[in-house]
């Protein structure tokens, strides 16, 4: 679904990116761990075209996406939901929704805004409970729910997530983790950067680690989990709390 081959991308003479290649196939959970600075925000944003890339290709869905803006890359199908959240604080949690429909609108499905609606307070109840309540004043669960749910009303087939459980107490955590796995049980793909690095490999099928904006490990999630050196850098004892998310569903 997703190809990303030798990205270089970076913030004027910075250079983050340094030929990254990396694939996720469709209905997969990859995440992508290492250490703050190490490139993991980057890389999303130059797949979803908020960083132009220097060199490189990127692929989604068979159609080249390098370089392309961020709106059309959403209505090509991939969604980010952004670090911090970055919800429109005086706005209403349903504005804020239905501004997530835009790229429906542009397709001329606009008829299915009312249904994506649904689809999302399905899975955040509590959204539909505070549907005319202004953004600014849910909790930070509340608002990475609004964010998650802004980004699946563009119908995404691969939604990428930037640090979902940022600044989140363990049980909310474990809540948006067990939605994350829902969205895949739903069909869609997920590409996920996370500094609680133990939670996001349980519920994921491969990961890759990003040492100073280069690949440096690719395995299996139970691999990852397993391997001494990512035990040692990423997995320490902080991280244990959350539990297997894989045995929970």
């Amino acid at each position: 679904m997703l190809k990303v081959r030798n990205i270089e991308a970076g913030y004027g003479k910075l250079r983050v990116l340094k030929k990254i290649s990396m694939h996720i196939s469709p209905g997969e959970i990859v995440s992508i761990i290492g250490a703050n600075g190490a490139g993991k925000t980057t890389l999303l944003q130059t797949i979803a075209g908020i960083i132009q890339p220097r060199g490189g290709e990127i692929a989604f869905a068979d159609t080249a996406i390098g370089g392309m803006k961020a709106h059309k890359i959403v209505e090509a199908g991939c969604s980010l939901v952004p670090e911090g959240r970055q919800v429109f604080g005086p706005m209403t949690v349903q504005e804020n929704l239905i501004l997530g429909a835009y790229s429906l609108k542009k397709k001329g499905l606009a008829d299915q805004q009312t249904q994506e609606l649904e689809h999302v307070y399905e899975l955040f109840p509590r959204l539909l409970e505070r549907k005319d309540q202004l953004a600014g004043t849910l909790s930070g669960g509340e608002q990475q729910m609004l964010a998650i749910g802004r980004a699946l009303m563009a119908r995404p087939k691969l939604i990428m997530l930037d640090e979902p459980s940022m600044g989140l107490a363990p049980l909310i955590v474990k809540d948006i983790f067990s939605i994350i796995v829902k969205l895949r049980e739903e069909g869609n793909t997920i590409l996920l950067v996370e500094q609680n690095a133990r939670a996001a490999l349980n519920i994921s099928d491969r990961g890759y680690v990003i040492e100073t904006g280069q690949i440096m490990l690719e395995e299996s999630a139970d691999e990852l989990l397993n391997n001494n050196d990512v035990q040692r850098a990423y997995l320490g004892k902080d991280y244990k709390s959350i539990g297997d998310m894989k045995g929970e569903e």
